[in-house]
């Protein structure tokens, strides 16, 4: 493979022997016991702040350069090992600052509050309020001290489904005409977009007899995700996992609360969609297997990726020149690792380093979804870059709420140029099918997702043990409460749920739908308002983490405590759909 398409993680350190000179160098540095109990004085504090920031900077790199280097083949053992020690050095460093939390919580209110309006201590006002707000939360030292050294175990349970999935899960062949080929994550994902209804029947059937081999021990790997999330909250005294979830980002309860409730009344709109789904694709019934295939026929976009990165930078020209300018750099400077290898890991992500660039790693194939994702995943790393330019260490880092919210604004614009632009009136009526499965993937999808989360913590909550049954069970009724009569829920697709990732991130899907809904009114805003709404929407993205994300969004003009911006986003839909049915 041609270099170019491979990621420059020499950026971060040359070699392991570098990556391990930097790690014993580290190891070294841990101690913080000259800090305690001198926390109340606001240099000391400061003090303590620098050399946390020092250490965590360079953990950082380790970390990242470790699970790079790892995700470009699961199957090497050596990498598993840099993974292994970064972990166990997290997990001493958290032990190690365990104090500084409790002791801080244990100040007066009045302290706190000198502190947040020290300017001397700007850069930790936002951490400050926080720990105000968190105080009912924080336990003792040596109970924080506990949860830190549990950190290495408790957290686990998503490393052994990344096993079971990329290393363990059986790659099978199936035949395509008088090929054969493998079935992988990604070439099912292909296959699922698919002409051939057959050969998806052939993948969707094989694919699934995967996971359905691996069941009982996937089942115990997310029972016991599950019951961690469940014990923290406990622990935490917070009355659910949903509420620390929701805690831990600053997030108002209404936000989750609008999102389930506008969602299930919208949910006629997604059965009148599959409706026309189904006869535009002229099915008598209509499976699982059917729902990803492109309703227009021949209109997918198969480009070669140097030619969809080209498509992705015209398409993102609204954004002005200073954003063009850094989509090319990422890729001329390898920022990007391109191409699907033996024991990489399967799907793609962003991932921000403060003192390099931010990385992105795709699984690139010539589908019309694969140009969306380079779109996708450069909104992340552009989001990092400006707010680590931009932000102290302290405040760089923006929740994981805000999180989607770049990347679908650059797949909204991306579709809108598409739409603008095309002529073809074939090729029009598919790119408004892929703004209506983007809108259904990413708002419904992921919401129900959310609810099958709820189901299975609120289960543990309530003394209810979790099995492969009733996660199966559960999992096929949101799945016909979702699509309705018109697709045929049954069999295999009960298993779906053994599939997902992002289930050992638990409360996360739910925000892949909030940054739909955000990004739809921030993409408007650009496209009707023009700069004033750009220079907003960079002001949005150079703010990282230096206030709660619900007002952040606020600075683009997004205020998700209200349900207009979610109404607006199924007005999008069914607007979409009724230009769909008349063109």
């Amino acid at each position: 493979m041609d270099n170019k398409y491979k990621w420059a993680v020499e950026d971060i350190f040359k070699s392991v022997d570098e990556w391990e000179k930097e790690f014993n160098e580290l190891s070294k540095n841990l101690d913080f016991s000259i800090f305690k109990g001198k926390l109340s004085n606001p240099e000391s504090f400061l003090e303590c702040m620098k050399k946390e920031e020092e250490v965590c900077r360079k953990a950082d790199k380790l970390s990242v350069y470790a699970m790079m280097k790892h995700d470009e083949n699961t199957k090497d053992a050596l990498y598993d090992s840099l993974l292994s020690k970064i972990s166990s050095l997290g997990a001493t460093l958290g032990a190690n600052t365990a104090f500084i939390t409790p002791e801080l919580t244990a100040l007066d209110q009045s302290v706190l509050q000198s502190f947040i309006d020290n300017p001397k201590l700007k850069d930790y006002d936002y951490l400050l309020k926080g720990i105000l707000k968190e105080k009912p939360h924080v336990l003792s030292e040596n109970e924080e001290k506990l949860l830190a050294l549990s950190s290495e175990t408790l957290g686990s349970f998503r490393d052994i489904f990344t096993k079971i999935d990329n290393a363990d899960f059986p790659i099978k062949k199936i035949k395509n005409g008088e090929e054969k080929i493998p079935l992988s994550h990604g070439t099912y994902g292909v296959i699922m977009h698919s002409e051939d209804r057959e050969l998806r029947k052939k993948a969707f059937n094989k694919y699934y007899d995967g996971y359905i081999s691996l069941i009982n021990t996937i089942s115990a790997t997310y029972y016991g995700n599950v019951k961690k999330g469940v014990f923290l909250a406990k622990a935490k005294k917070y009355s659910s996992a949903l509420e620390r979830a929701l805690s831990g980002e600053d997030v108002p309860r209404v936000v989750y609360d609008n999102l389930i409730s506008t969602v299930d009344g919208a949910l006629p709109m997604l059965h009148d969609y599959m409706a026309e789904k189904k006869k535009a694709l002229k099915l008598d019934k209509m499976y699982m297997y059917d729902v990803y295939v492109p309703i227009v026929e021949g209109a997918e976009l198969t480009l070669d990726y140097d030619d969809a990165y080209d498509l992705v930078v015209e398409g993102l020209s609204p954004l002005g020149k200073e954003y063009r300018d850094l989509l090319l750099k990422g890729k001329n400077e390898r920022w990007i690792d391109v191409y699907e290898g033996d024991g990489k890991r399967s799907g793609a992500y962003s991932v921000a380093v403060y003192d390099t660039h931010p990385y992105v790693l795709l699984n690139y194939q010539k589908t019309t979804h694969d140009v969306f994702t380079i779109a996708h995943e450069m909104g992340h790393s552009l989001h990092s870059y400006f707010s680590n330019r931009t932000q102290p260490y302290a405040k760089a880092d923006y929740k994981i709420f805000v999180a989607e919210v770049a990347s679908t604004v650059n797949e909204v614009l991306l579709i809108r140029h598409l739409l603008k632009t095309e002529k073809d009136k074939k090729l029009k009526k598919y790119l408004l099918s892929y703004l209506l499965e983007m809108i259904r993937t990413t708002l419904f999808r992921q919401t129900q997702f959310a609810e099958f989360e709820a189901f299975a913590h609120q289960s543990v909550e309530n003394g209810v043990p979790l099995t492969k049954e009733n996660l199966s069970n559960e999992y096929l009724k949101l799945n016909k409460k979702y699509y309705g009569d018109v697709v045929f829920s049954k069999g295999k697709i009960k298993y779906e749920w053994a599939r997902i990732p992002h289930f050992y991130r638990a409360f996360y899907v739910y925000k892949y739908a909030t940054g739909i809904i955000s990004a739809l009114a921030i993409a408007d805003r650009i496209l009707t308002e023009g700069q004033p709404a750009v220079n907003d929407y960079f002001n949005f993205l150079s703010s990282g983490g230096s206030d709660g994300p619900v007002e952040l969004l606020k600075i683009a003009g997004v205020d998700l405590t209200d349900k207009k911006p979610f109404l607006s986003a199924f007005n999008v839909f069914k607007d979409t759909l009724e230009q769909f049915k008349t063109l």
